[in-house]
């Protein structure tokens, strides 16, 4: 009885103790799973801080390196397109001004391969997010566009992708590509407004757009 005790006891310690080390993992059983596989969905709950204290703003650690600045904003709408979403979490990442996802030598998780230059926002009861940052550049060899990568995680569902951020004056994005867009969450495709030296790029997203199991 008492060697049963003890394992019951350490089997509670370990699982409440993992839980409290992760302030973001998600609760087993609780959220509808949404959206098709998902590889790397997992790293949204590698935020720096809990869900709980991310702002609507963020700005990622590249912005004051070399390179072009760039501020994406818009509003996150519920599945109607009309009402805006609070409380939902976006996760980007993306690639430098020489095409790769750079590391510092101490990453952990998933920034391994997603790299540094990434950042967290969370919507608030007007649903608008932004995040500011360096315009990424395209993979070396100049075949695939530039993109920015974003997944969503929304209250009651597990994260998903969403299409990614491209450009609408890449000269790497071709007809093709634009036509197969999926466009999860609605169209990705920014078109960039210069002033002064930061350009600006709307997108509105709409919760469950074309997302499968919704």
């Amino acid at each position: 009885m008492r060697f049963l005790f003890l394992v019951a006891a350490t089997f509670f310690l370990y699982n409440t103790g993992c839980t409290q080390n992760t302030p973001n993992a998600p609760q087993i059983n609780q959220d509808k799973v949404v959206g098709g596989p998902c590889e790397g969905c997992e790293a949204i709950y590698e935020s720096p801080v809990p869900f709980t204290k991310l702002h609507s703003t963020d700005t990622l650690p590249d912005i004051n390196e070399k390179g072009p600045q760039l501020l994406i904003h818009g509003t996150v709408f519920k599945n109607d397109g009309r009402t805006p979403a609070s409380d939902v979490v976006l996760y980007i990442y993306h690639t430098d001004q020489k095409g790769i996802y750079p590391k510092k030598g101490n990453e952990t998780g998933w920034a391994k391969r997603h790299g540094y230059i990434r950042g967290w926002a969370k919507t608030g009861p007007d649903g608008h997010y932004s995040f500011y940052t360096l315009k990424p550049a395209p993979y070396p060899g100049g075949s695939i566009a530039a993109h920015i990568h974003i997944i969503i995680k929304e209250p009651g569902k597990t994260p998903y992708w969403i299409d990614e951020y491209l450009f609408d004056n890449d000269p790497l994005l071709r007809a093709g590509q634009r036509s197969q867009a999926q466009n999860k969450g609605g169209s990705g495709i920014l078109h960039l407004v210069k002033k002064g030296n930061l350009l600006i790029g709307q997108r509105d997203i709409i919760l469950g757009k074309n997302i499968e199991h919704y």
